[in-house]
Formats: C-alpha cells, sequence, structure tokens
C-alpha cells in the first residue's frame, strides 16, 4: 500500500479528529505550494489576493462577496507554527473530549467555535473605535477559534481530568486550559487583536456548549444532523436488488392438490 493509499484510508476509516488534522494540514501544503508557483512565476503580488479568497474579512460588504470565508477561514493557515500549535492542542484537547462527548461533536463544536470566532471578530471590528479604523483589510485566518471551543469545552465538563506534562507532572486539565486561554487571548492584547478576539468568541461557544451538556442538552446537535444529511449527498447510493421468487407449480395445481388432500 503506498502513503497516498494508506492517507486515503486513514481519512475515510479515522476519526473526525484525524479529518481535522488531516484537512488543516492539506489546505496549508496547497496554499504554500501554490505561493512557491507565484514566486517561481514573479507573481508574489497575488500572494496577498490568494489569502484574500479565503481568509474571513472583517468588512460587511466583503463578506457578502465572500460569504463561504466563514468556514474556509479555520483550516487556513500561513505559518508552519501557528499550524503546529494549533494542530498539537487540537489532538490533546480532542482526544480526550471524544473519550467524554464523542467524535461527531467533535466536528460540530469545531465548526461552531469558529464560526462564532468569526462573529466576534467581525462585530469587534464594526463597534470598537480602535479597531474600526482598520477595519478595511482586517481578516483572520487560522483554527485557533475552533480549537479554543473543544479546549475549553472539554475544560469544563471534565475539569477534574489529569493531564501529565513533562517536567511538570500530573495537572488538571481546567488548569492547562485556562492558563493556555490567557496567554493566547488576553496577554498583549494590542498585538493580533483580532485573533485574540476569535479566540475568545471560540472559548465561549465551547463554554456554553459544556455547560449545556452536562445538564443533558446537546446544543450541537441540529448541527450533526445538518453535517450528516450534507455528507450523505456525496455517497453512493447502492442499487437494491430485485428478489423474485418461483414456484415449481402453477396456482391451478397447486390448489388441485390442496383440495384433494383436504
Amino acid at each position: 500500500m503506498t502513503i497516498i493509499e494508506e492517507i486515503k484510508a486513514s481519512f475515510k476509516g479515522g476519526t473526525n479528529l484525524t479529518r481535522l488534522i488531516y484537512v488543516n494540514t492539506g489546505v496549508f501544503l496547497v496554499l504554500h505550494l501554490v505561493l512557491v508557483i507565484l514566486f517561481l512565476l514573479d507573481k508574489t503580488g497575488l500572494n496577498y489576493t490568494v489569502l484574500q479568497l479565503f481568509a474571513v474579512p472583517a468588512d460587511l460588504s466583503s463578506i457578502a462577496a465572500k460569504p463561504w470565508t466563514v468556514v474556509s477561514y479555520m483550516f487556513l493557515h500561513k505559518e508552519f507554527f501557528h499550524l503546529l500549535f494549533n494542530l498539537l492542542w487540537l489532538y490533546w484537547f480532542g482526544k480526550i473530549f471524544i473519550q467524554y462527548i464523542g467524535d461527531k461533536s467533535l466536528l460540530s463544536v469545531y465548526l461552531l467555535g469558529g464560526l462564532c470566532g468569526a462573529l466576534f471578530f467581525i462585530t469587534a471590528y464594526n463597534i470598537f473605535p480602535a479597531l474600526s479604523e482598520n477595519l478595511s483589510g482586517s481578516m483572520a485566518m487560522g483554527a485557533s477559534a475552533a480549537v479554543m471551543a473543544i479546549v475549553i469545552a472539554i475544560a469544563t465538563y471534565a475539569p477534574d481530568h489529569i493531564i501529565y506534562i513533562v517536567f511538570i507532572g500530573p495537572v488538571k486539565i481546567i488548569w492547562v486550559a485556562l492558563i493556555g486561554f490567557i496567554l493566547s487571548s488576553v496577554v498583549d492584547f494590542s498585538v493580533n487583536t483580532g485573533g485574540k478576539i476569535a479566540h475568545i468568541g471560540g472559548a465561549v461557544f465551547g463554554y456554553y456548549f459544556a455547560l449545556r451538556y452536562r445538564n443533558g442538552v446537546n446544543v450541537a446537535l441540529w448541527f450533526e444532523k445538518l453535517i450528516t444529511v450534507f455528507l450523505s449527498w456525496f455517497k453512493p447510493r447502492k442499487r437494491k436488488m430485485k428478489v423474485s421468487y418461483k414456484r415449481n407449480v402453477s396456482d391451478i395445481e397447486y390448489n388441485t392438490r390442496l383440495v384433494e388432500k383436504q
């Protein structure tokens, strides 16, 4: 089996966590392949244009022209370490999330957390004066908001779950999540403000999801059903086999024999 075949089999038979990691990595590789081609063609001026096609803009008129960006942005990474840290957090906390809540909800919380992050980002840039000055041209990209939703969701749902950290030892997951959230979303807020606001949006959804889930309500269930219906459109339909039954004797002969027997 070739590497490509192994990846296909892993993607098809793996968990949603595996698929999310593959999709984020694949988008990163394709993006940089495009950037390499533009460099060779001496068209590096188009780099920003390519990013604009998939990063979510803060300007409402731009979103109206590119509505898909509210989803595509959460799979888009330009910097390698941005991708690496997001995938590491996604993998660590995603495994625990699946253990307690399940694989289906992982995908829903990722997507809804990312959408909530985009909503916070767009709203903030259109409301707060300190940000509205840079409204035109501002855009967000990366899985941070979606990943933060998963991190906060599982930390809220199972706060006493123990994580073993190298050189430190056993630590409750809630403390790891809080420290990660503060460092990535609060500290030095003036730098990458839009991204930090998106993180907060993802965290808010994750927290809300966990609170309701602990009370027996899955607020992402409708979204899970929507995803299931959407994915069913792309599955090949199985042909129904027609089964026919043949009698060895005709109905007349059968009735005649029945009468004689009686």
